[in-house]
């Protein structure tokens, strides 16, 4: 079957007309839009089940203290997010943020932890005081007033009320300047308090105050402030900041209370469970060292260390609501093997690790740096190498091969700025191959200068041999070319006088390279999954079944109304049929669930039956397409559906709100969406998303492998999967498939 892909805008024409006859119904889920966040209305998006059990499981009431509690076996824990991460961490202590210590309680006490989504701070306190929730396991606000309710842990952090508004919003320096100003304050939060509060110490200001609801949304919040000038939100000091640093059309101003603790809730009388709470806090909320360079005893006094690195493909990311990364990880089983929380701190791409971790805002950092001496020169000292990766050339495919040395010269290398690939070039120069030698501009980084070689743009350059083949992977046009180098050593950098720390970091490396788990990591992350990246085709024969698994998929798909040939073509995408597979980064089955996904609809792995994860897998791809407005266009709503089930339901977001600022339509997915999502993987772009990098092109080549085989499943299977099919599966067909014409028939 060819695989052809025409401009995003070409096509359209009516032989469409059969394949959008039988597309999957949209979904009557719920978006949060600024109108009804404003009004308070929304009703709350569909939240996954919460982990290894069903939402029903959770719907008793105990009102017990902790002895009850366990002869339940479960623990309920509720929050206004579910189970599920909903940011990228850019500087916290990762370990503790509040999913992850609230499991690690639960673990602790040997129950299960069951999530509950509250959709106010209120509700939560509420759901805790009548017996159907145990622990508010939430940043919360402890005032009198809610102690009335609830009794409150020990503080994990403190913090103030701070207004913030948009590009365009009032002057918040000081709240006594604030004229004719509509407050927005969440609903059931104690910010409604402080509006009201504004409100009466200014009785001359003309303020007013919106409540609204806008937890899972932070964006939308945004959204709401720009879409009139004299807007100001109140939120907490921390959230604020959070903001701040990934959007630039919002700015903080005056803090306006007193600092408040931030804790969590459990019933009233509940000693026994609130003591032992107590006790697991005090352990675990470790207080992180000031900006300083600190030896090893102190980091074991304090509990935590501090690891700098970016936020950048193989090194640090969030995918599928997962923290991952060659280093990340690494660094993780450092600091658990030594029972330390690590605290991740994202530095700004435009700045160097070396200087902030000279500035001692970090104990050690990484991000995949090769060991030379140009920077041992600048006052650090390195580890012993945990990896050693050759440079290659890289070029167009339509261009003559790069086969060898030889073959560059009369050829232009574009390179990275204030890379060591500079000093190869150079080299390169001086052993008097003729090849010219361009240094790009400093905001130029690998991914744009390998797409632009793979437009044509540039010529070729050198990077890394790891992201070559990534890269080429994901991109046909890039071609890969000659070795320049040996392969060059790669290590962590920390302070010369921490020789402790450096010690026990170089025992860890020796061990854990020799480790099974070591080697699926560099498979993970610097192997291109071969199954992903290959030319998509497969067996299209009329009046045969399309897989193994016809009759399961169509048992899933009637369930939750989508055209089962699109779900085989997905799961042909995913594991090509094979209900064994597991991905590197540990998807399971034929659908390739990740196990803690598949625990949220309420399928706990191993997930290689072949029914239970079609179903688990479905399920997701249902609770997915929910999460968006029902009055995106049913085409574009399929597309963002299988991006985020590839890539995350956050970097989807992340790419339709980019669109917006690029000018792109942010409702079309092929040559718009699809363009922010490219973009994405570049550092201008995602320093300011919320879930940062996103390793764009596979999401992309994704959705547009699986429209191309299910194109070619509608000529030759029947959408009917029953006698009875239900009419709404049919909708009026309207427009044709952006990137095929009539003649590309597969």
């Amino acid at each position: 079957m060819r695989n052809r892909h025409g401009p995003a805008q070409r096509y359209r024409c009516a032989s469409f007309i059969a394949l959008l006859t039988l597309l999957f119904v949209a979904a009557c889920g719920k978006h949060e839009t600024p109108a009804n966040i404003a009004a308070g209305t929304n009703t709350p998006e569909k939240s996954a089940p919460a982990k290894s059990t069903s939402v029903t499981d959770a719907e008793y009431v105990e009102a017990g203290d902790l002895t009850e509690i366990k002869k339940h076996g479960t623990i309920r824990f509720v929050n206004l997010t579910g189970p599920a991460e909903n940011m990228l961490p850019r500087d916290s202590i990762v370990t503790l943020r509040s999913l992850e210590l609230a499991n690690k309680f639960a673990e602790k006490l040997k129950l299960e932890p069951l999530w509950i989504k509250a959709r106010t701070p209120q509700e939560a306190l509420e759901l805790v005081k009548s017996g159907k929730a145990d622990v508010a396991a939430y940043t919360l606000t402890d005032t009198p007033a809610r102690r009335e309710l609830v009794d409150f842990s020990v503080p994990l952090m403190q913090a103030r009320h701070k207004l913030i508004t948009g590009i365009n919003g009032p002057d918040i320096s000081d709240p006594a300047k604030l004229r004719d100003v509509e407050l927005i304050a969440q609903s059931g939060s104690t910010y409604v308090d402080t509006a009201k509060r504004l409100l009466t110490e200014y009785p001359q200001a003309n303020l007013s105050t919106l409540e609204a609801v806008v937890y899972e949304n932070r964006e939308a919040l945004v959204d709401l402030l720009n879409e009139k000038p004299n807007r100001v939100a109140i939120l907490d000091d921390y959230i604020a900041n959070n903001m701040q640093s990934y959007r630039n059309d919002v700015r903080t101003g005056a803090d306006v209370s007193d600092s408040e603790n931030i804790a969590w809730a459990v019933r009233k009388d509940s000693k026994q469970l609130l003591t032992t709470l107590n006790n697991f806090l005090t352990k675990n909320l470790a207080k992180p060292p000031e900006d300083r360079i600190v030896d090893w005893n102190q980091i074991k006094q304090s509990g935590v260390i501090r690891f700098l690195t970016y936020n950048r493909p193989s090194v640090y990311y969030l995918w599928k609501g997962v923290l991952m990364g060659f280093d990340y990880d690494l660094a993780k089983s450092f600091a658990d093997k030594h029972g330390l929380q690590l605290q991740v701190i994202v530095v700004p791409y435009n700045e160097t690790l070396i200087d902030w971790l000279k500035a001692g805002r970090g104990d050690f950092a990484g991000a995949l740096k090769n060991i030379t001496q140009e920077r041992r020169d600048m006052g650090i000292t390195f580890t012993n190498s945990y990896r050693e990766t050759p440079e290659q050339t890289v070029s167009n495919r339509h261009k003559p091969k790069i086969q060898q040395i030889q073959d560059l010269a009369g050829r232009t290398l574009t390179l990275r700025a204030f890379s060591p690939f500079i000093a190869t070039g150079r080299a390169l120069q001086r052993s008097g191959i003729d090849v010219t030698v361009e240094i790009a501009p400093p905001e130029m980084a690998i991914a744009e200068i390998l797409s632009k070689i793979a437009q044509g743009e540039l010529d070729a350059t050198i990077v890394d041999s790891d992201d070559v083949l990534m890269a080429a992977s994901l991109q046909p046009d890039l071609l890969p070319g000659t070795l320049v180098s040996d392969p060059r050593p790669q290590g962590w950098m920390v302070m010369p006088q921490n020789q402790e720390l450096l010690k026990k970091l170089n025992i860890f490396l020796a061990k854990y390279r020799k480790t099974e788990q070591y080697q699926q990591k560099v498979a993970a992350y610097f192997e291109p999954n071969k199954r992903f990246t290959q030319r998509v085709s497969a067996r299209v024969i009329p009046g045969e079944d399309l897989s193994p698994y016809d009759k399961l998929v169509k048992d899933s798909s009637l369930e939750h109304g989508f055209d089962w040939r699109l779900v085989v073509a997905q799961m042909w995408q995913e594991s090509n049929f094979n209900p064994k597979a597991v991905s590197p980064v540990g998807a399971q089955g034929l659908m390739q669930v990740m196990p803690a996904t598949a625990e949220e609809m309420g399928y706990p792995p191993p997930l290689f039956d072949p029914n239970r994860n079609i179903q688990a897998g479905v399920k997701y791809l249902n609770w997915v397409r929910d999460r968006f407005e029902p009055t995106l266009p049913t085409i574009e709503k399929l597309w963002f559906t299988l991006a985020s089930y590839n890539a995350g339901y956050g970097h989807l977001l992340d790419a339709r709100r980019l669109a917006k600022e690029l000018g792109l339509n942010p409702d079309v997915w092929f040559g718009n969406v699809e363009e922010a999502m490219l973009k994405l993987s570049e550092p201008k772009y995602f320093s300011k998303a919320r879930y940062g990098y996103v390793r764009g092109a596979e999401p992309a080549q994704y959705v547009r492998n699986i429209s191309n085989l299910y194109y070619a499943y509608t000529d030759v299977a029947s959408g009917d999967i029953s006698a009875h099919s239900p009419q709404h599966f049919y909708a009026n067909p309207t427009v044709a498939p952006p990137w095929r014409s009539q003649r590309e028939r597969p």
